[in-house]
């Protein structure tokens, strides 16, 4: 790692989410997400949890180009952190949903996976949601808005929110996305080299599950500055997944003492962030916990803040 705090820490720039790269080729960018604060409540009739969580899209993006064939193949290429199998890869099958659902024609995909998977971060969900709003863009698709939404959340719970604005609240088991406004802030994201299970997280939260809370005051997330509001922030997969992955609780317990601002788990971890109110605080606490975890501590450390 080079550079001075402030070059070092740099924020990371927001991007389109869609580049027309010529008439037969789009780049999309698949932002990460955080979860500001994620309530659950007891599994259901159905075998999903009851979720409501305040959202945040971040400037962490994947990239993904589109690219017409002339077959109809859906032809799936990675580079950068590991894809997973190509039939498990959620932004090949929204290539198929789409393909099926809505006459999409074939495309040669070809991912730079960036976010690290199993980390909270809904990477898989963004990569899947980028390529359902690319291909209609690249084949000039026009499906209903209630279309798209059914096929995103056949994929995945997370693969709705990622079509809809860059903060938002999710309930239901995901299916319901609507607008909120957040103050603007930078998160310092923490991403260990560590994973955590999201089934073996519910699992975890399943033998001890709570009722489910009420939502942080949208007032105040929308006119306070975020160091007037991150300490009420929770989120109840964090102690399923500290149980899961203790090394996770270390980490974060250590973070928290250097830092001296509560430090939270996206999801159901193993990514970690804290929210700041600005440039100079999040480098302050940027280096506040490189100095704590070591430049060889098995973490990667960048700023990011609200995507487009």
């Amino acid at each position: 790692m080079t550079g001075d705090a402030h070059t070092r820490f740099m924020p990371l720039p927001s991007r389109p989410r869609l580049e027309r790269l010529a008439e037969d080729a789009i780049r999309c960018w698949a932002p990460a997400k955080i979860n500001l604060n994620l309530l659950v409540g007891a599994v259901r009739a159905d075998g999903f949890h009851p979720l409501d969580s305040i959202v945040a899209v971040v400037t962490l993006y994947d990239q993904i180009d589109l690219r017409r064939r002339s077959d109809n193949a859906m032809v799936l290429r990675c580079e950068g952190l590991a894809c997973g199998p190509d039939e498990e890869n959620v932004a090949l099958r929204a290539a198929r949903a789409m393909q099926a659902q809505c006459g999409a024609g074939g495309a040669d995909i070809e991912l730079t996976k960036i976010i690290p998977p199993a980390t909270g971060l809904g990477g898989g969900s963004s990569d899947a949601a980028a390529v359902v709003a690319g291909l209609c863009r690249l084949y000039d698709l026009d499906p209903a808005e209630q279309g798209l939404a059914e096929i995103a959340l056949g994929l995945g719970s997370d693969v709705p929110l990622f079509l809809g604005p860059v903060a938002l609240r999710m309930t239901g088991r995901g299916e319901h996305v609507e607008p909120v406004a957040v103050h603007p802030f930078l998160a310092v994201l923490v991403l260990p080299a560590l994973t955590c299970s999201t089934g073996d997280v519910y699992k975890s939260y399943d033998a001890d599950p709570t009722e489910i809370g009420r939502q942080v005051s949208a007032d105040r997330v929308s006119c306070d500055r975020p160091s007037q509001w991150r300490q009420c922030l929770v989120n109840d997969l964090a102690g399923p997944a500290r149980r899961v992955c203790p090394a996770l609780g270390e980490l974060q317990d250590q973070l928290q003492a250097a830092v001296g601002s509560p430090v939270h788990v996206t999801g159901s971890g193993s990514g970690l962030f804290v929210l700041c109110d600005d440039a100079s605080e999040a480098v302050r606490t940027a280096e506040a916990a490189l100095a704590a975890i070591g430049p060889d501590g098995g973490a990667e450390i960048v700023v990011v803040g609200p995507a487009e």
